[in-house]
């Protein structure tokens, strides 16, 4: 008995015939196998069905031209039925490159995997989340020692940290983030003085329009938004460039060679940061009132003087202490938790844009989270 493909092909078309005649099993191939084609006949099930049992399937393979990997494809179904149906598979026949290909191919398919089934436990998925971020909170605060530690490393004169490593950094935090901050605080300030002139207009204090943008900026929005400006732009970078590295095994080639890695990557960050917040917190602090004094000019009619001595008077020098050592703590924390988070991102080309994701949302949620804790503090201290 004879069984073709189902489509009667052209002369250059792939094709197979099986011959089950005089007690032997033969397999024609023909034609050109080429998988970009799109003609690549299939095999109906049972196609073994009156074939001879316990006969060897052998191949004729003169007719067959050129072929790739749907070959290999169609042959392995083929060995897989000749399987089921108790018939031997006899590849000695074949092109020698299908034979080494076939045997890299396991006897049988891969099992398909079940499913678990979805149980809704709400609250086991909000133990696993707490569980989860206690770890990762711990393993960061291990980080955070050991990038301490390498500060000692530092006035030891022992430390693996790069000084050009760390002047790069400076000038990426610094200099090149000057446009954005000025951008974001002084539409900050302005929108604090259109608020502040709208309101305070009903009640004829119209002059303390500058203490609420002089406090408001000095004490919370420059900081804060500078801070949250930071995270977005430089913690996800420090987060995609270490999970580059992971991805590219550059993380695991120090660690054989003995380089610390919280010396060589995480301080020179968090150290850039550390650097650069006060002096670009200050800056805020000059382009919010900046942009507070511009609204006030134009709504308010006031002079420059009169709106800087009201803005002098109102806000005191330990605002400015108090917003400097924000923006510190805001610089390790950023410098910290995007680095962690780049270490312990997967090795794929996904994995980077996700670290990235993951270090700008934590770094916002815990910047404002922070300053939510100063604010506690400041009201202790009476500041």
């Amino acid at each position: 008995m004879t069984i073709k493909s189902e489509v009667t092909p052209l002369q250059s078309s792939p094709s197979w015939k099986l011959d089950c005649n005089n007690g032997r099993n033969i397999l024609t191939l023909s034609g050109i196998w080429l998988a970009k084609n799109n003609n690549i006949p299939t095999i109906p099930d049972g196609c073994f069905r009156h074939a001879y049992d316990n006969q060897s399937l052998y191949f004729d393979t003169s007719s067959l031209k050129q072929w790739d990997s749907s070959l290999i494809v169609f042959l392995w179904s083929i060995k897989l039925q000749a399987a089921q149906s108790n018939i031997p598979f006899d590849q000695d026949s074949l092109p020698e490159a299908a034979c080494k290909l076939l045997s890299l191919l396991s006897e049988k398919p891969a099992p398909v995997a079940k499913r678990a089934p979805y149980h809704f436990q709400p609250l086991v998925r909000v133990g696993d989340w707490f569980i989860q971020s206690l770890s990762d909170l711990g393993k960061a605060w291990m980080v955070f020692i050991e990038t301490l530690k390498g500060i000692t490393s530092i006035v030891a004169g022992k430390s693996y940290m790069r000084i050009v490593d760390l002047i790069q950094y400076i000038r990426d935090a610094g200099p090149s983030a000057l446009i954005i901050i000025s951008i974001v605080n002084f539409l900050v300030g302005s929108i604090l003085g259109f608020v502040g002139a709208v309101q305070l207009r009903r009640f004829a204090a119209d002059a303390y329009v500058a203490n609420l943008v002089g406090i408001a900026t000095v004490r919370e929005m420059a900081v804060v938004m500078t801070a949250i400006v930071m995270s977005g732009r430089t913690g996800g970078a420090y987060a995609a460039r270490i999970a580059t590295m992971q991805g590219n095994e550059e993380i695991d080639s120090l660690k054989v060679m003995g380089i610390p890695i919280s010396q060589y990557l995480i301080l020179p960050s968090m150290l850039s940061l550390v650097f650069t917040m006060p002096f670009l917190y200050l800056y805020g602090c000059f382009m919010g009132i900046l942009g507070g004094l511009t609204v006030s000019i134009i709504m308010l009619n006031v002079t420059v003087i009169g709106f800087l001595q009201q803005t002098f008077g109102a806000v005191e020098f330990n605002q400015f202490i108090f917003g400097g050592v924000k923006s510190i703590a805001f610089a390790i924390f950023i410098g910290i938790s995007s680095c962690h988070i780049g270490l312990k991102a997967g090795r794929s080309a996904a994995d980077v844009g996700v670290a990235a994701t993951r270090a700008v949302v934590a770094g916002i949620v815990g910047v404002i989270a922070l300053d939510a804790i100063f604010a506690v503090i400041a009201d202790i201290i009476g500041i």
